[in-house]
């Protein structure tokens, strides 16, 4: 079950489990998710932005349409600060660094998202080594990353990109990864912005599950 970590009058915050869809998707089988659970305890909460279902961690919800529009414009303007966790195959090569590549729809395998120079929208990520385990076949890092935009499957891709998939990640991982982990890893573990009311900046941390 999600958790609320924070509820006033405009804001709810809430810790999504993986696994769990953040809005509906198409079919009678896929209507449970984050949105209509915290709606059914808060009948004016209206999602703010989305994780994709294996993805854990922080979620807004703004309570009313003012509000919704309101930190929809923070998240467009790029004041809402984000931080997930994952762990991905391999060892990457540096501390840190950014990941500037586009990206755009996978027409022929849906919903997968590819690099795309040609027509890919500019997608920006900034990353930060925490830990490198493991040797050989059982190599992983464990890495901070800061989405700088927001686009579809961003983080997932850019690390494909590098040539480090998120271990057990269904759509982007080798069969065996996903076959060997419960879960994707990857955690979306804090979440930073001014409150649009109050004007007190606000931070909140999820603790990483993996």
């Amino acid at each position: 079950m999600p958790t609320v970590l924070h509820l006033d009058d405009d804001l709810l915050v809430v810790d999504k489990p993986a696994g769990l869809l953040s809005v509906p998707a198409r079919g009678a089988d896929r209507q449970d998710c984050l949105a209509a659970r915290i709606q059914a305890l808060h009948a004016d909460a209206l999602i703010v932005h989305r994780l994709d279902a294996p993805t854990s961690g922080l979620v807004l919800f703004a309570r009313g349409l003012e509000m919704l529009r309101r930190m929809s414009l923070a998240f467009e303007q790029r004041t809402v600060g984000k931080q997930y966790v994952a762990v991905v195959h391999g060892h990457l090569a540096l501390d840190e660094g950014e990941i500037d590549l586009p990206l755009g729809e996978d027409a022929a395998n849906r919903p997968r998202q590819i690099v795309d120079h040609l027509h890919g929208r500019r997608a920006l990520t900034r990353y930060r080594v925490l830990a490198r385990m493991g040797e050989g076949a059982e190599a992983c890092t464990r890495v901070a990353l800061k989405p700088v935009t927001g686009r579809a499957h961003q983080l997932r891709v850019h690390l494909l990109a590098l040539g480090h998939p998120i271990l057990g990640d269904p759509l982007y991982a080798p069969p065996a990864s996903v076959a060997r982990f419960v879960r994707m890893h990857l955690h979306a573990t804090r979440i930073a912005f001014i409150h649009p009311r109050t004007r007190v900046p606000l931070q909140f941390e999820s603790p990483v599950p993996f």
